[in-house]
């Protein structure tokens, strides 16, 4: 018989955890800044369709929701997310109890709140949070059919393939997985042999015709995206990069948890733990394998977290057979986890943290700069010609800008980028796509490009296209977000086309001293700097934004011009310079340039650290 002070001291502990959890995400969700996707889908919830080129409908009608309630606010947008991520421990919790028990499912929901990546869902208005939602819904379907095939459980089976059919893609996954797990049992076996099951299966791919007739109706442009043009679908060892990821998030002690209770489950007499163990570790199987030949270039560290919820009622039973120590551990280091997550993302809503980290590869540069390049663009166009257009320079800044100034028709010049994350068709459908500047007519135009949304070394061919599309770039607005690891370019683009080749923004590289360097009071500065079309007539190097020498500009550096075959700087090869930094505090400083053209243009270069000795 279980002990009733038991269980209510595990759901009050379960609560607790849950009300602090969602309070933290609440204040978190209201401060951090708009992420770029989360733009993309608030644009797409302002063109409300049944699916885009990226993904069902379901993440932009969520969007659209808590748009509607309070337009251009960050925290009505993510309300929606909030609410079903924090229903998702419950539902764990819930699941949990009914096929262990109620101790160890409130143990199991706390878990769920605990596990990093679920305990802050919501925190973003992201497909993720639905999409696990439905997995949920699923499993817990799945659970109660195998107990007994009810009219309830076979409901709650078609609402949640019904609601990850209209998410995402990657739910077919979820769906195989189930399958399989299905068919490996002759209890499961009895469910797919029942009518009411084909019925809910029946409901679930009804709401994927919008996907397919989406694609059918655009030449299977979102398939091919999804299936073939984001995956080299080469083996790399990258993958155990990114599998290492994955398992991390897990935290190390409840991974090791996590392994002994699908070893355990796969061999246990009960159906329901059977059946949670396969659909866990093929999950989790699945995405590391896919990780070695997938896409690497964009976030995938989440994908195995269906695989991990579906193991957390398994857990409990496990952790009770831990010394006491191993399981204060193994809590404590799932808190750890969470808090480093949260505490990440504390980080991307304050501008003076993310400004100390922009040295560090964990900066979070999508969240940066994009209140300030909004406020900057407000004034610029307010200094501007009445009707000024304006343009932005990919899907990124057009749904960023859009969010701000409630505008979801701004025009994007064609960018690798909008291709690169499938959003070029979507684009297109919106006639929001801009080849060159004359299809906007006569007039003046604003222009905001980015240059951090190309590798370096494309930079200048990148430049060279903007000058195809809209002709000669007058000087540059230039703003560099955190040290420029965030940096936009404003060029005022009069009402025509000027005559004349191509002038792009300067481009800059310090030999020495090297990023992080230990250096003295005095140090010397070398290294490279050119402009297109004009070239420059000196450099400065700043510290800490503030001009403290003028370089001897005009050393020859032929490598220069070999490396950026298409510059045409007229002072090539001597566009090397040299000098000295006496003076600087003992301390870490940031080491900038700062580029003047002839053309009048000035020019911040994105800074680096260097620490003074």
């Amino acid at each position: 018989m279980l002990d009733s002070t038991g269980v209510q001291a595990a759901r009050r502990r379960f609560f607790w955890l849950w009300a602090c959890a969602s309070l933290v995400n609440l204040a978190l969700a209201a401060r951090l800044p708009l992420f770029v996707d989360e733009a993309f889908y608030w644009q797409e919830g302002r063109h409300l369709a049944w699916a885009y080129s990226d993904l069902p409908g379901m993440t932009a009608w969520l969007a659209r929701i808590g748009d509607a309630w309070a337009p251009g606010s960050t925290l009505a947008l993510r309300l929606p997310f909030l609410l079903i991520g924090a229903a998702i421990p419950w539902l764990v919790a819930r699941m949990a109890s009914r096929e262990v028990d109620p101790d160890r499912g409130w143990q199991a929901g706390s878990l769920a709140v605990l596990l990093p990546l679920s305990g802050s869902l919501g925190l973003m208005a992201l497909p993720d949070v639905p999409l696990l939602f439905a997995t949920v819904l699923c499993l817990d379907a799945s659970l109660r059919l195998l107990r007994e095939v009810t009219p309830a459980a076979a409901l709650e089976l078609a609402l949640g393939l019904a609601i990850g059919g209209l998410t995402h893609y990657r739910f077919a996954a979820v769906i195989a997985i189930g399958c399989i797990a299905l068919l490996a049992s002759a209890e499961g076996r009895r469910v797919l042999r029942h009518p009411l099951a084909w019925v809910a299966i029946a409901i679930g791919a009804l709401a994927w015709w919008p996907l397919l007739a989406w694609n059918l109706d655009h030449a299977d442009a979102g398939l091919r995206f999804q299936l073939l043009d984001r995956h080299p679908w080469q083996f790399s060892r990258e993958g155990l990069r990114l599998g290492r990821m994955q398992l991390a998030l897990a935290t190390p002690l409840l991974l090791v948890a996590m392994g002994i209770a699908a070893w355990r489950g796969l061999r246990a007499q009960q159906p329901a733990r059977r059946y949670l163990a396969t659909c866990g570790s093929l999950v989790v199987v699945s995405f590391l394998a896919l990780g070695f030949v997938a896409d690497r270039e964009r976030v995938s560290f989440h994908w195995p977290l269906p695989g991990y919820v579906a193991l957390l009622p398994l857990l409990p039973a496990v952790l009770a057979g831990w010394a006491r120590g191993w399981r204060i551990a193994a809590w404590a280091t799932a808190g750890l986890g969470l808090a480093a997550v949260l505490g990440y993302y504390a980080m991307a809503s304050m501008p003076a943290a993310r400004a100390q980290a922009a040295s560090r590869n964990f900066h979070p540069t999508n969240f940066a700069g994009w209140d300030v390049l909004a406020r900057e663009v407000d004034a610029t166009l307010r200094a501007m010609p009445p009707g000024t257009r304006l343009l932005a320079g990919n899907f990124k800044l057009g749904a960023e800008l859009g969010f701000a100034r409630g505008d979801a028709r701004i025009p994007v010049i064609d960018h690798p980028l909008n291709h690169k994350h499938g959003r070029a068709p979507q684009l297109a459908l919106w006639r929001l796509t801009v080849d060159t500047r004359e299809a906007l007519g006569n007039g003046p135009i604003l222009l905001v490009a980015s240059a951090n949304d190309v590798p370096f070394r494309d930079l200048l061919a990148y430049y060279h296209a903007l000058c195809r599309q809209v002709g000669p770039l007058p000087p540059p607005r230039v703003l560099n977000i955190d040290h420029g690891r965030q940096r936009f370019l404003l060029f005022r683009l009069p009402a025509t086309r000027p005559a004349g080749g191509c002038t792009t923004p300067a481009l800059a590289f310090v030999d020495a001293p090297t990023p992080g360097a230990e250096v003295g009071s005095g140090f010397d500065v070398t290294g490279w700097a050119f402009k297109d079309g004009v070239g420059l007539r000196g450099v400065e190097v700043t510290v800490d934004g503030m001009a403290a020498a003028r370089m001897a500009y005009g050393d020859a550096n032929p490598g220069v011009a070999a490396f950026w075959k298409v510059s045409r700087d007229p002072a090539h090869p001597r566009v090397g310079f040299h000098g000295r930094v006496e003076g600087v505090a003992t301390g870490r400083h940031w080491l900038g340039l700062r580029l003047h053209g002839r053309d009048g243009s000035v020019e911040d270069w994105p800074a680096q650290v260097v620490e003074v000795r």
